[in-house]
């Protein structure tokens, strides 16, 4: 229960609903497509078991993204692909993107659609989730996880529409959670077990918390990472717009 009254803990529950209502707008997407073609009485319970199951499948993930992130080199690849992700949020998408999801009018059909395709779609949920996760430190990391995808679940099936709208009036919201997403790379990578060599640690901190032992080196690394991917997301939507004119 002490986990409960860390900064740290809530300020990782934001993050982790933000990376859900963010990155988690292509599995509303993916729902509402697989159960389109049910009949009224199912499709309620067909986007009620399709997510659920996808969430136990993320759980799932990010347990062992958690457990891979402690090997050396993996937060290194882990943050690039979360810089990748993150300027990937500031370029136009491609409108035909969804065209291969399937419908169905079978209940189960249409369930093991939303599960399957929220599996291929889980990898950005999974490394920004996971990323945010061990910027908490401690050894709350899965009920932090559970908990923060537990609160987006509602915001993600039933407020998806309002989202969308949300972040089409204000784009500055897509363009601040592309920035958090450079921040937990940036941190990400500075704690990867691989530079702790090459890092001014003091003797007896190399179980610490990267942000405990160093915290100004913490919060550079993040400030650096966010304004990377706001730069080089700026520099290839530029390109892809005048590609398109």
């Amino acid at each position: 229960m002490d986990m409960l009254f860390s900064p740290e803990f809530w300020l990782a529950v934001g993050q982790i609903i933000m990376i859900d209502i963010l990155l988690g707008g292509d599995n509303a997407v993916v729902i509402a497509l697989a159960c389109r073609k049910l009949p009224d009485a199912q499709r309620t319970k067909g986007i009620i078991w399709g997510t659920a199951g996808a969430i136990v499948l993320r759980v799932v993930l990010i347990f062992f993204a958690l457990t891979l992130l402690k090997l050396p080199y993996l937060k290194l690849i882990g943050g690039a692909l979360l810089f990748w992700i993150g300027m990937k949020l500031l370029v136009p998408e491609d409108e035909d993107e969804h065209a291969s999801v399937q419908a169905s009018d079978k209940l189960w059909a249409a369930v093991k659609t939303v599960i399957v395709a929220d599996f291929v779609m889980s990898l950005d949920n999974v490394i920004a989730i996971a990323g945010a996760a061990e910027g908490a430190g401690g050894d709350h990391k899965m009920p932090l996880v559970i908990f923060g995808l537990l609160v987006s679940i509602p915001i993600i099936v039933w407020g998806s529409q309002m989202v969308i709208k949300l972040m089409d009036r204000f784009p500055v919201v897509i363009t601040a959670g592309a920035m958090l997403l450079g921040w937990i790379a940036g941190t990400m990578m500075l704690s990867d077990p691989a530079l702790s060599p090459w890092l001014p640690l003091p003797p007896g901190s190399e179980r610490k918390a990267i942000s405990d032992v160093l915290p100004l080196w913490h919060y550079a690394s993040g400030v650096l990472g966010a304004l990377l991917v706001l730069a080089l997301g700026k520099l290839f939507a530029a390109r892809a717009a005048g590609e398109q004119g």
